[in-house]
């Protein structure tokens, strides 16, 4: 099978953002910034946007957890009348591969917090200017550039797995690394699926050749800003400076698996 040459120029547009979203990650696990607090932080980050993020679907404002709930309630009377059952079996499907991720990453944070500290629940999650940003920035791009906004969204959703794939590199290192490396091997299938939801049939969508640039505007502007979100989250283990060499392409590209994601014979 022959891969398009859009998708395939949007898919190499990507892939630096995605090898250096998966360097912040890396480089955290031997940064000497890196403390036990350090991670809890950062677990307790990636459970709020396990719970409280938002901007990459449809249905998930008010946070991905009690937003598709209440879209899911809403329209329940709705289901072949007006709403496609397979759009709520998506759904239903989506909200617990979500709420699972939360749980293995909060099953770490507690796993790692102090004696007597409390124990993680969402009420206790706190966002970050950086991932403000990112979620502003996605809703941006959804309401002013409608369904390829959303299809920008859906393909930057995930970082290509960095965090993931990253995190399971950490695989028979023993203590919390071990348990790290358990939840991401847990989240990566379900993460490299929704990054695919970002590809699916854009091929045949009939995009024009301005729909397809401003689709790869979209991607850069969020994969970016994915990076200062990591970046953050994880306590800035990369310079301003690397950050600004990443942006330049001054990285080795992510090899893009085209076979696995169903593109390539």
């Amino acid at each position: 099978m022959t891969v398009d040459a859009r998708l395939q120029r949007l898919i190499d547009l990507a892939a630096p953002y995605w090898a250096g979203e998966a360097e912040v990650v890396r480089t955290y696990w031997t940064s000497p910034k890196r403390t036990r607090a350090t991670d809890l932080l950062w677990l307790s980050r990636q459970c709020f946007k396990e719970f409280w993020g938002s901007g990459v679907g449809k249905y998930d404002k008010g946070g991905i957890f009690l937003g598709v709930l209440k879209n899911i309630v809403a329209r329940a009377d709705a289901i072949d009348t007006g709403f496609d059952r397979h759009e709520m079996l998506d759904l239903l499907e989506g909200f617990k591969a979500e709420f699972a991720h939360y749980c293995a990453f909060a099953d770490v944070y507690d796993e790692l917090r102090p004696a007597g500290a409390p124990r993680l629940n969402p009420k206790r999650l706190e966002s970050w200017p950086e991932e403000d940003a990112l979620t502003a920035l996605r809703f941006r791009h959804q309401e002013q550039h409608g369904e390829i906004g959303l299809r920008a969204c859906k393909l930057t959703e995930g970082g290509y797995c960095g965090l993931f794939r990253e995190g399971m590199a950490l695989a028979g290192k023993g203590g919390v690394d071990g348990t790290i490396a358990a939840a991401c091997a847990l989240v990566y299938e379900d993460e490299f699926g929704h990054m695919l939801g970002g590809i699916a049939n854009i091929v045949t969508e009939g995009l024009s050749d301005a729909e397809w640039k401003l689709l790869g505007e979209l991607v850069t502007a969020q994969l970016q800003l994915r990076i200062r979100m990591r970046n953050a989250q994880f306590s800035g283990p990369l310079s301003e400076a690397r950050v600004a060499a990443i942006f330049r392409g001054e990285i080795e590209p992510v090899a893009f698996d085209y076979r696995r994601a169903g593109l390539a014979a």
